[in-house]
């Protein structure tokens, strides 16, 4: 599998935007950067693995707003009781865990016990997520108390070395993700049910077990990225993770990922992280193009992803 295009585009990319605007390679602008692209990043990285299986997800943007609304109001009704403090963080956390597990749980039992179709599973999951977050914010927004948000800052905005703890986050997910899909078993079971089930099936491989595995994968990084994401604002409310599925599937696609299935790479994934984020930080640098046409961008990128794709495959 050549990799020539992404890396390509991820170069000219840099050059674009370092053309465009003299601060674009600056560290201040580059870390942002990498900050907020973390929270896609860490989903990426499990999408990778359901989507090489033959999976899609599309629940998992609102499955972080409701993660992070149950995080709020579990760590606010513990604060009388616990105090501002490292306990109360651990049981956000912890909760996070379980609920990402949990929510992953459920939508691949759905798929592989049940037998409904990953697109119908995840469409109606989004839909159960989103109006859950809505329902415990009365409509509003669900926000941490301020001590406790001031006591979790650090998590998003501290760092080693100059690093944030988001960015240090995703690289161990991208290291643990590439050496169990490259080089683990599980990761040779994933491509093979992906490529053909049946197959894999009577290859010894427990096809239903292994895409039950990858949707649990996923749900708990949803949970693993929530944490990360919600001491940045502290808050959670129905508009929260809008469109990260999309993201999350575009780097993954962009990335060299077959939508099909059958083969995958987490570092791929993140090459299309990078591209996507920095076409992102580009439209809002740079006055020639609407910043609004960001979710347009990524659309026809998934779109002529998969048509190289296709082309590959076909000899074309």
């Amino acid at each position: 599998m050549t990799v020539i295009g992404p890396v390509v585009a991820l170069i000219a990319l840099i050059v674009i935007g370092a053309m465009l605007n003299p601060n674009f390679l600056g560290y201040a602008n580059l870390t942002n950067v990498l900050s907020r692209s973390a929270f896609i990043g860490i989903i990426a990285v499990g999408m990778t693995f359901v989507i090489t299986a033959g999976g899609l997800d599309l629940s998992v943007g609102s499955m972080a707003a409701f993660i992070a609304g149950l995080m709020i109001v579990v760590m606010n009704a513990a604060l009388p009781v616990l105090g501002v403090g490292l306990p109360v963080i651990l049981l956000g956390v912890a909760t996070a865990l379980i609920a990402g597990l949990i929510a992953g749980l459920i939508n691949g039992l759905l798929i592989t016990k049940v037998g409904i179709e990953a697109f119908i599973v995840t469409l109606g999951t989004m839909g159960i997520y989103r109006s859950l977050v809505t329902w415990m914010a009365d409509g509003g927004t669900l926000s941490l108390d301020f001590g406790l948000r001031t006591f979790y800052r650090p998590v998003y905005y501290d760092g080693i070395l100059g690093i944030s703890w988001p960015i240090i986050v995703f690289a161990l997910c991208v290291i643990v993700g590439e050496i169990f899909l490259s080089r683990g078993v599980f990761g040779r079971h994933v491509a093979a049910t992906g490529a053909n089930a049946e197959v894999a099936h009577y290859s010894s491989v427990n096809t239903t077990r292994v895409r039950l595995a990858t949707y649990v994968l996923l749900g708990l990084l949803v949970g693993v990225a929530t944490i990360m994401y919600v001491p940045r604002l502290g808050s959670a409310s129905q508009t929260t993770g809008i469109l990260w599925e999309l993201e999350a599937i575009a780097a993954v696609i962009i990335g060299g990922t077959y939508l099909k299935g059958g083969f995958g790479r987490v570092w791929g994934t993140v090459i299309g992280v990078l591209i996507l984020s920095l076409i992102e930080n580009i439209l809002n640098l740079t006055d020639h193009v609407s910043p609004y046409l960001n979710g347009a961008v990524q659309g026809v990128m998934i779109i002529l992803a998969v048509i190289l794709q296709r082309g590959a495959k076909t000899g074309k």
